[in-house]
């Protein structure tokens, strides 16, 4: 009610000069009817508004239009032109009339028509009325010049901006006026107006002479003529537009903030980011500092921020105008500590920004306990700073500090605004790469947890690996590895790859491992391990897709995405240099034969693990001794820079070449593949292969008659004493009594006796049955049922693989030579 009051006094004060009745204005309807008639119409053609609202507006026409004059009125926002118009006491008159088409916010669509009571005469003022107005022009600095670009007169704010009067500057060029460069330009646009009679048109930003703020311009430049065309000169008219040239500054510097910073997942680059954006845009300075209680700690603890207590603060960016940032008083990763009452401390615990001018006690009171930062305001002539705080997600991050020293002109609070803004976009960002950052350590802890950490003792092969993480941006893939000892001196090479990157990824790759390590312990064959693991990655598919479901209707966020693998898997058996593999969508293994021939090893594609019914299907080769067998993952031999042919063929060529060893050659490998930070995990597993020299295997037929038994023994005993193993007779006598004899009793020939010396003494029986013994716990009275538990007993480890034509029952005992 106040604010009306207000409005309503200052429309009749108006009306009061302008002086209503000098206009004529009537409302007419969309049907032609007056609805509106004004105390100027009526003094133009004599009719009160009592005798013509409601009447049709053509009665007032002193003769009919043809419809073929009249426009497409309804289509018009606007109309002028000159109507004929009858008085009331009969006389014909004509007047302009300008109509609006309108729709009032109170009302239907209607025209308004105004037209001049007075008539539209020039008045005998009209020419000093419009001198005075252009020399007065508060903020549209003018002046014109002759045709030889001297100075002939200037307005008042052109006098202002150029800090000259017209005696002062008369008979001068602009650039005797202000010796700038910009000034040089100006006169090239003015000839080329005075030669052209073209329009010209320039922009500046410069300090006009007298004034400590730089002023931002746009002028014209134009050519004057007499009425018969004579050249007179050229005119300049410049409108200060400063304040629109900041705020399109200050738009611009927020759109490349919105495209630097943020452009990584890394704290320290997204901070100098955000203090290369501000640098020299918003500030000749810029520190950003992040609260030391956040190291290691997903976010500060609750006492941080305490009143009392001195913020500990790291540096984790600055920028300066100057090379080096000279004027920072502590470096990058410094950590400084601010009191209460500090600005930076203030913005911190209060959570705004604040606008401070060096001379403020509250800067004052700050610098005098720190003489290098007093002495580094005095040095370089700070003047004004602004504090801001960093928060994100209602977490205090840190603060950033913008001051100026440079720039004439101190923080304004269109600037304190722009900063909050740089500020707020940097902080989201600071909070997703310290997140990122925590999330990624803990999967990379994981992963490193699920790896090997080193290979176990074995004599079938000599083994080197790599395993080279991808990128930041990628994250924690699920690639692994893994090298596991089987029985009879047999070792297995596994690589794989999980689908995605992440936690998620990490943890589906340490079940799949673990998986592969119980599935080899009871020695399947290579493509019956991965069929097995093939319905467990189904089964870790419907358990991710139910998380995932409880997840959403929870109103959870976070999504385990696919669940897949590609795997491939070989046993290498040292005693009969056989090599047998199956592959699970996974790349072929590369094999380089002793004489250096480096070709790619044809196993049967399999489908990746995870897809369910389809088979797999094993592939048998051998190696010759020395033959190095290389599997990887497919980060090594993808590239953007070339196709997965060329990088298999790089990859060959490197096998192929000369190494001192092989770790020398992973090294090679990963250096010629891999010239940068991957875009995905590379997983290298290279291995030489062994043979077990014939006199270290020693095998015999045993007939199915229990009276073979003590030759079985009598045969494994020599053997042992051509060894020098007579230390482990007697525990091997009974191992081949106990495991020959259930074979002749319980299984079907052929049965066959072999004794492996390898780093331990294994004793293996096989036969023709599938039929696996069971180590079980005997009665009092029962005569037999013990002898496995006794086999158990005596040996470090024992088990039964199957075999194409049956089984083999194994026993491996360490020994040491008499």
């Amino acid at each position: 009610m106040e604010r009306r009051a207000v409005d309503d006094q200052e429309a009749r004060s108006v009306g009061d000069v302008v002086g209503e009745e000098l206009t004529a204005r009537a409302n007419v309807d969309e049907h032609g009817t007056v609805i509106g008639w004004s105390e100027g119409a009526e003094h133009l053609l004599g009719y009160a508004s009592a005798q013509i609202l409601g009447r049709p507006a053509a009665s007032l026409l002193a003769e009919e239009p043809t419809t073929s004059d009249l426009p497409a009125f309804s289509a018009l926002q606007r109309w002028h032109g000159t109507l004929a118009l009858r008085h009331r006491d009969g006389y014909r008159l004509e007047a302009r009339v300008l109509a609006h088409h309108r729709t009032p916010d109170d009302g239907p669509r209607d025209w308004l028509l105004v037209s001049a009571v007075t008539g539209a005469q020039p008045h005998r003022d009209d020419e000093a009325l419009v001198r005075r107005g252009l020399l007065d022009s508060p903020c549209c600095a003018t002046s014109v010049y002759d045709t030889d670009l001297r100075f002939r007169r200037s307005n008042r704010s052109g006098q202002d901006a150029l800090g000259l009067s017209d005696d002062d500057m008369r008979g001068l060029r602009l650039t005797d006026v202000l010796a700038e460069p910009v000034a040089e330009v100006a006169e090239r646009r003015m000839r080329r107006a005075l030669e052209t009679g073209e329009t010209q048109y320039m922009e500046n930003h410069a300090r006009a002479p007298g004034e400590t703020r730089e002023h931002a311009w746009s002028v014209h430049f134009y050519r004057l003529e007499d009425p018969d065309g004579r050249v007179l000169g050229v005119a300049s008219t410049g409108h200060d537009m400063t304040e629109q040239y900041w705020a399109r500054k200050r738009l611009q510097l927020i759109a490349e903030a919105s495209t630097r910073i943020g452009s990584t997942l890394d704290v320290t680059r997204t901070a100098q980011e955000l203090a290369d954006v501000a640098v020299p845009g918003l500030a000749d300075f810029i520190s950003v500092d992040l609260l030391v209680s956040l190291d290691g700690l997903p976010e500060q603890s609750p006492e941080a921020l305490m009143a009392g207590s001195r913020l500990a603060l790291r540096r984790i960016a600055h920028q300066s105008v100057y090379p080096g940032s000279p004027e920072a008083v502590i470096a990058p990763g410094e950590v400084d500590e601010y009191p209460e009452g500090s600005p930076p401390g203030e913005s911190l615990r209060s959570g705004r920004a604040v606008l401070y001018q060096v001379t403020e006690p509250a800067i004052a009171d700050w610098v005098a306990e720190d003489p290098l930062r007093s002495s580094r305001i005095r040095e370089f002539g700070f003047h004004s700073v602004m504090t801001v705080p960093l928060t994100a997600r209602g977490a205090t991050l840190g603060v950033v500090v913008f001051a100026r020293h440079r720039h004439p002109d101190p923080f304004q609070e269109d600037d304190l605004v722009l900063a909050e803004e740089l500020a707020a976009r940097a902080a989201v960002c600071i909070d997703n790469a310290r997140r990122y950052t925590r999330e990624r350590s803990t999967a990379v802890t994981l992963q490193r947890s699920l790896l090997p950490q080193r290979l176990p003792e074995q004599t079938a092969v000599d083994v080197a690996f790599r395993y080279v993480p991808a990128g930041a941006r990628a994250g924690v893939g699920g690639d692994w590895f893994d090298v596991i000892p089987l029985s009879g001196a047999r070792v297995a090479l596994v690589v794989g790859d999980v689908v995605g990157h992440g936690i998620h990824a990490a943890a589906t790759m340490g079940r799949l491992r673990t998986a592969v390590r119980t599935l080899a312990d009871i020695d399947l064959s290579p493509d019956e391990l991965l069929t097995h693991l093939d319905d467990l990655v189904g089964r870790l598919a419907l358990e991710a897709e139910g998380a995932e479901r409880t997840a959403g209707n929870a109103g959870e966020g976070e999504t385990t995405g696919d669940v897949g693998a590609t795997c491939l898997y070989a046993v290498y058996d040292p005693v009969s240099r056989r090599c047998t593999l199956a592959r699970a969508g996974h790349p072929l293994p590369v094999v380089v034969s002793p004489d250096g021939t480096a070709e790619l090893l044809a196993v049967p594609a399999g489908p990746p693990l995870g897809l369910g019914g389809l088979p797999f299907e094993a592939m048998e080769t051998e190696l010759p001794e020395g033959s190095l067998l290389t599997l990887y993952t497919d980060g090594l031999i993808e590239s953007r820079d070339y196709d997965i042919d060329d990088g298999v063929s790089r990859l060959q060529r490197v096998l192929a070449g000369p190494a001192v060893s092989l770790d020398v050659l992973c090294d090679t490998v990963i250096a010629t593949l891999l010239p940068g930070r991957p875009a995905d995990d590379v997983a290298l597993l290279v291995a030489r292969t062994r043979a077990l020299k014939a006199d270290r295997v020693a095998t015999w037929e045993v007939a199915p008659d229990p009276a073979t038994v003590a030759e079985a023994r009598k045969n494994a005993v020599g053997q042992l004493a051509a060894w020098g193993l007579t230390d482990a007779a007697f525990v091997t006598e009974l191992i081949v009594s106990e495991l020959v004899t259930n074979a002749i009793r319980h299984a079907e020939p052929p049965i066959q006796l072999r004794l492996i010396h390898d780093r331990s003494l294994i004793c293996e029986v096989s036969d023709a049955s599938s039929t696996a013994p069971h180590m079980r716990r005997a009665r009092t009275y029962d005569e037999g049922g013990r002898g496995l538990l006794l086999v158990a007993q005596l040996t470090q480890r024992w088990g039964t693989r199957h075999t194409t034509k049956g089984k083999t029952i194994w026993a491996e005992q360490s020994v040491e030579y008499s």
